[in-house]
């Protein structure tokens, strides 16, 4: 009976996961990864969907095993227990969701900025990246829920829009540019895996849901796997479009909105801010899912350890994570610029992604999972976050410390928080044998 009610069916968790995969990623990605790999971007984002499905199958019986809204940070502390280690991680999946946050700021400031008569300049793209922050701080500390409440509308338009980009572009597509007569070498292609992966990302959020799924250890599977593959299948007509309707000097030199570029050539300067509107309209509401949710969620996770039962109701009354998350972004929009930043993300997205499924193999009698897959995702994932840091330490001056330094901060703080706070972060689902121990 009880089954019934729950929120997610099959059908609305894969919604929620095409929902949370295609918001500001691919706006963000296309352009950058193409500028890496050339024409062979489109077999970059068929591995990386690859990877983002072993990923998927092994967080999915994690959820199933340890059914909790704390996602990846529960599954962590599950595998690693609740010591050092995984507080520095659940810490590092907080700084995470800052980096890919900035991110996605930057990418809604450099679309915004092309609507100035000036073009894009690192002013216009700071200033609209910090006003928009600004903007859903100021709604959130306020407590309006709209833009959340249409988050399904916000969905279905820019589906809608990408849907109808592609098919036009197709029309309009120049075979030459699609050659790989000119494509860089494959290794190209690893290197930028690291990008094409974090454009499937959102795919974690299903596991979120699980406590709200009917039937799970079947819908959760399901939902993950279908999702994914639909999100690929769009994000290759995409990539097919985007290369097809520009040549790689012009997608090298508009890589940060390549996207909006590539619909000109079927709906002139018009199918440029209708596409670049889309993204203003996908960047702004993955930056309003942020900070209304993940970013409290993580911060309370590691500032306190636990999850407050007051978060199943309503995220507003914690606004001091609120505040603390966006005064934390503001140095990374004003510093990096949005290639900096999206690999970075991407870095570190991949590594707490391996992390989490190399402490899946601890738990593998629990969970019941196939090895090898679990196997494919540890070594999926480590590999691309390898090849992209290689690559990007060659473009990216002291790109490695920052990823290093990341590390080492969010290692810091957890020691701190742990000898100021005396707070652990700890596991929220508890097997029945720890609750008979705690009760004898």
């Amino acid at each position: 009976m009880n089954q019934n009610k729950k929120a997610f069916g099959l059908w609305s968790a894969i919604f929620l996961g095409i929902g949370s995969m295609v918001g500001a990623g691919i706006f963000i990605v296309i352009g950058q990864a193409g500028a890496i790999a050339g024409s062979l971007v489109t077999l970059s984002f068929v591995i990386a969907g690859v990877i983002a499905l072993l990923c998927g199958y092994s967080l999915s019986k994690l959820a199933i095993t340890y059914p909790s809204r704390g996602g990846i940070i529960e599954y962590l502390v599950q595998s690693y227990g609740e010591g050092f280690f995984s507080g520095s991680l659940g810490v590092l999946f907080y700084i995470a969701q800052l980096v890919a946050l900035a991110a996605v700021a930057k990418s809604f400031g450099t679309y915004a900025a092309t609507y100035m008569s000036g073009g894009v300049t690192p002013f216009h793209t700071n200033m609209f990246a910090l006003l928009i922050i600004a903007f859903f701080v100021s709604v959130n500390l306020i407590g309006a829920s709209l833009v959340a409440k249409s988050e399904s509308a916000i969905v279905i338009i820019k589906l809608t829009a990408l849907g109808i980009f592609t098919v036009a572009a197709l029309f309009y597509i120049k075979p030459t540019y699609l050659s790989l007569s000119d494509a860089p070498s494959f290794i190209h292609v690893l290197f930028s895996l690291g990008l094409t992966f974090f454009a499937f990302q959102g795919f974690s959020v299903i596991t979120n849901s699980v406590e709200d799924m009917q039937n799970p250890k079947k819908t959760m599977i399901q939902s993950m796997t279908l999702s994914i593959i639909l999100v690929a299948v769009l994000y290759l007509a995409v990539t097919v479009a985007v290369f097809g309707n520009l040549s790689l000097a012009e997608i090298v030199k508009s890589q940060d909105y390549a996207l909006a570029e590539a619909a000109k050539p079927a709906f002139g300067a018009i199918g440029f801010k209708l596409i670049a509107a889309t993204a203003l309209l996908a960047t702004a509401s993955a930056i309003n899912a942020t900070l209304y949710a993940v970013t409290q969620l993580s911060y309370t996770l590691a500032k306190d350890g636990n999850l407050p039962k007051v978060y199943e109701r309503n995220v507003f009354h914690n606004t001091e994570g609120l505040i603390i998350s966006a005064l934390l972004i503001i140095p990374m929009i004003l510093f990096f610029n949005l290639g900096e930043i999206a690999s970075i993300a991407a870095v570190i997205v991949l590594i707490i992604q391996g992390f989490t499924h190399t402490g899946h193999l601890f738990k593998m009698k629990e969970t019941k999972a196939n090895l090898w897959l679990v196997l494919l995702a540890i070594g999926g994932t480590f590999t691309a976050s390898g090849f992209a840091i290689y690559y990007t330490s060659q473009h990216i001056p002291h790109f490695e410390f920052y990823i290093v330094g990341t590390f080492f901060f969010a290692f810091v703080l957890e020691v701190l928080l742990r000898l100021f706070t005396n707070r652990t972060i700890e596991k929220q689902i508890k097997k029945e044998f720890e609750k008979l121990e705690e009760e004898l």
